[in-house]
């Protein structure tokens, strides 16, 4: 995996010349080689110090979720509660926290029209990303999905700003049964959709049938719960890429509101047992915290 100067994000290429533009275009480089061959983990952190641990843990590329950020934040993972405006700073924070290609959970584009989900998408590749998902959920629940010629006119038009702007991977995201599913995807694909995303599959047959579907293009599927299949079992479908959503955050979420219940309800502070504790944490940040700013006299000096 390639070495990235800290902070380097498309969004300050205007000021910081072309050692941004080779930074950005190597994080692109590298996200594109990932979908390549073989099968990685792409997990979500909702802030900066989860981003930063994950890339520590070695993972080669991370996903921003939306729904884990709007939790941390009081919100609910809506577009009329986190908006644009909203999302797109905290993928700017993201992207520019880590080392590593970012691609961003964009919900549905923020845009009905092709042209509107074109400009989000724009200003989304100018935050530093290295590739997005946009979903064809309307959030209606009387007419969940867009019909399928709009649906697939946003991809184009996403598409076509992403090639504008020197972006590699589109993602789309899709909420149906699996004969839904493969005509969407399919469709998708035929309008310029890089990686094809499937939410929510646990079952393998149902699994190989979407990478099936959509061969040679790489797909991505969604784990957000314990369905028995491990990565190694996932990737032998011939999944290219796995990420988790907001399930790590849900994990925090869950540590934490077992503990606050119990003490507040019964007093008890035995949801602070087998806690990991404050020096390991501490110390992890105190070591990234130094080696940033070891990096960044560098950069200067040079």
């Amino acid at each position: 995996m390639n070495k990235f100067e800290p902070g380097m994000t498309t969004h300050r290429v205007g000021t910081e010349g072309r050692e941004s533009i080779e930074n950005f275009r190597a994080r692109r480089q590298a996200f594109r080689a990932l979908h390549e061959a073989g099968c990685f983990v792409i997990p979500n952190p909702w802030d900066v110090g989860s981003a930063r641990y994950l890339q520590q843990l070695g993972f080669p590329a991370l996903a921003t979720t939306s729904a884990g950020f709007a939790f941390s934040q009081g919100l609910p993972d809506s577009e009329g509660a986190l908006t644009c405006e909203r999302n797109l700073a905290y993928i700017a924070d993201i992207a520019g926290a880590v080392d590593v290609p970012i691609n961003a959970d964009f919900a549905s584009g923020y845009g009905e029209s092709p042209q509107g989900v074109a400009d989000n998408v724009t200003r989304c590749i100018a935050a530093g990303v290295a590739g997005l998902s946009i979903e064809d959920s309307t959030g209606d629940p009387s007419s969940p999905l867009y019909e399928l010629p709009l649906a697939v006119e946003r991809v184009r038009a996403a598409r076509e700003a992403i090639d504008q702007s020197h972006a590699d991977v589109l993602l789309v995201d899709h909420h149906d049964a699996l004969r839904e599913s493969v005509r969407r995807l399919q469709a998708f694909a035929e309008a310029g959709a890089d990686v094809l995303f499937a939410p929510g599959p646990h079952d393998p047959t149902a699994i190989k049938a979407l990478v099936d579907a959509v061969q040679p293009k790489p797909i991505n599927v969604l784990v957000v719960r314990d369905a028995s299949l491990s990565v190694a079992d996932i990737a032998a479908l011939g999944v290219r890429r796995i990420s988790v959503g907001g399930a790590l955050a849900l994990a925090a979420w869950t540590g934490f509101t077992r503990a606050a219940q119990k003490l507040k309800s019964e007093g008890s502070f035995a949801g602070f047992a087998n806690l990991v504790s404050y020096p390991d944490i501490n110390g992890l940040f105190v070591t990234d915290y130094r080696t940033r700013q070891s990096d960044r006299q560098r950069s200067a000096g040079a």
